[in-house]
């Protein structure tokens, strides 16, 4: 999957609806504008266009927002409350703290976080992502050495109305 608002041209699909337990899951996944690329669709448009498309197609709706801005995100969250058991943001490699159940029943979190080792900068090496920020000479990253870790955000769903009943956050050690 890519996101949905990437030009026709890219190659990919912004969505697909799979099955699970039995449960048809519409996964689909936009890029936020702010701060990232202007040049891109609308991703509120992109999310119209896919719930319209595939209505009645699908038990269970997921939305990967993956955006730098936090506000971009949450406006997302808050706009399709209801439409989708779970939105989640991505990008930051940060935590956020705001894990909530909104109204209508999506369960939202603005950033999920990262996956990678405990011993850099936002799974880079501290040496390489030093170098470039204090040079500003653009360079190779050298990926992190340490404990390796997943974030997540556990979301239990009822696929009986398309709403999220709970949410957590998790750290799964890989090491």
């Amino acid at each position: 999957i890519r996101p949905a608002n990437y030009p026709p041209e890219a190659p990919g699909i912004g969505y697909t609806i799979l099955l699970a337990n039995g449960y048809r899951v519409l996964v689909a996944n936009v890029m936020g504008r702010v701060h990232i690329d202007p040049v891109l669709d609308c991703p509120f448009t992109a999310v119209k266009k896919i719930l319209s498309r595939e209505e009645g197609n699908y038990d269970v709706a997921i939305l990967d927002v993956h955006a730098e801005a936090s506000g971009e995100k949450a406006a997302l969250g808050v706009h399709f409350d209801g439409c989708f058991a779970a939105i989640y943001g991505t990008h930051t490699h940060v935590p956020t703290a705001d894990l909530t159940l909104l109204p209508a029943g999506t369960g939202y979190v603005s950033d999920v976080g990262m996956c990678g080792a405990l011993g850099g900068i936002l799974g880079i090496s501290k040496e390489s992502m030093l170098k470039r920020c204090l040079t500003g000479i653009p360079a190779r990253y050298t990926v992190a050495e340490g404990e390796l870790f997943a974030d997540a955000v556990i979301f239990t769903v009822d696929p009986s109305n398309n709403t999220c009943v709970s949410l957590e956050r998790a750290r799964i050690s890989l090491t």
